[in-house]
């Protein structure tokens, strides 16, 4: 065999920029036919069937698969984990030498084989038929050996492969993933699966932060909060202000509501007009009125109310409006919430 990678003939963009159209083409039609298939009452109650199976399961979903199949396999199991239906990936040749104890009566096996006649699985099927697992197959052969042995058969056929030689797992591969993925995507809608299940899963990435992380967690509270009473003259204001760093000051009433806000772009603006700002006092200083904020709120929630007014800071308030905290967009940067 020639191992040697050179191209036989020079490079040809053009046509390497038309096979590269034509696989996604192809990819594209295949995934097309796939759920015209699932309009087709046969097909569509396979899947419903599916669907319903794993729902009444009393354990996890095991995805099997070899090769290309059980890449895919890998993947599908990854989320369907985190679209809240416990599942995970066993290996059919690991499953031969032990591994085959992770399968459970309470289980349901999803076996991934476009031809349906994979050795490893084959090799299996007897003892997960005397286990009692419900065998749900995903194989674009269905009148194979795995489709015959299967209690439900997802059909996951394609007319042909994206590869030119009509060879290489491409097309198939691809309606393997997406079935996987609408499997998915049913299951979290039947189960009530929301924003925030999903983030739970996610503790550690973008997505949990945004979704996790309250106002409460980021917002400056307590003396951190800046504040002056009604009457504060300006010096007080200014004191407040650059002591907190902030960039704002909060005014609040004799029963600590929040009644107005004092900013540094007040502060330029009143600047700007030749206001005489030392007779002032913050009840005249202030923007009364000020959007706020409850501290149970979401971080990501602040974010946008900040976005959304072209704001720098918030209040943070209570049920009854007295002033909880504060908060500005830098204290959310520093969360990573934006």
């Amino acid at each position: 065999m020639d191992h040697n990678l050179t191209p036989a003939s020079p490079f040809d963009s053009a046509r390497a920029l038309e096979l590269a159209q034509q696989a996604l083409a192809v990819e594209a039609q295949a995934l097309q036919q796939c759920a015209q298939r699932l309009q087709q009452p046969d097909t569509g109650a396979h899947f419903a069937r599916a669907l319903s199976t794993i729902l009444a399961a009393r354990g996890r979903v095991v995805v099997m698969g070899m090769g290309k199949s059980g890449h895919v396999g890998r993947k599908i199991a990854a989320t369907l984990a985190s679209t809240g239906t416990p599942a995970l990936f066993v290996h059919p040749a690991e499953a031969s030498h032990g591994d085959l104890g992770m399968v459970r009566d309470v289980d349901v096996v999803l076996a991934i084989s476009n031809s349906g006649e994979s050795e490893e699985l084959a090799r299996i099927l007897p003892v997960l038929k005397r286990l009692g697992v419900p065998l749900v197959a995903m194989t674009g052969k269905p009148q194979s050996s795995l489709a015959r042995h299967a209690d439900i058969v997802l059909d996951s056929g394609v007319e042909k492969e994206a590869c030119p030689l009509n060879l290489a797992p491409t097309a198939s591969t691809t309606v393997q993933m997406a079935l996987g993925d609408a499997l998915a995507v049913a299951l979290l809608d039947a189960r009530g699966f929301r924003a925030e299940d999903f983030a739970r899963s996610h503790p550690g990435g973008a997505l949990g932060r945004r979704l996790l992380t309250t106002v409460a967690d980021v917002m400056r509270a307590g003396d951190a909060a800046p504040s002056v009473p009604l009457d504060a003259d300006f010096s007080q204001v200014m004191r407040e202000m650059s002591a907190k760093g902030l960039g704002a000051t909060l005014v609040v009433d004799a029963d600590a509501r929040v009644v107005g806000i004092f900013t540094d772009g007040d502060l330029r603006r009143l600047l700007e007009s030749g206001t005489d700002l030392r007779q002032l006092s913050a009840d005249k200083l202030m923007h009364a009125n000020p959007r706020s904020i409850r501290p149970d709120a979401l971080a990501a929630d602040a974010a946008h109310l900040m976005e959304q007014y072209r704001i720098n800071s918030l209040p943070v308030t209570d049920a009854d409006g007295r002033l909880v905290g504060a908060l500005n967009t830098h204290d959310l940067m520093l969360a990573k919430v934006i």
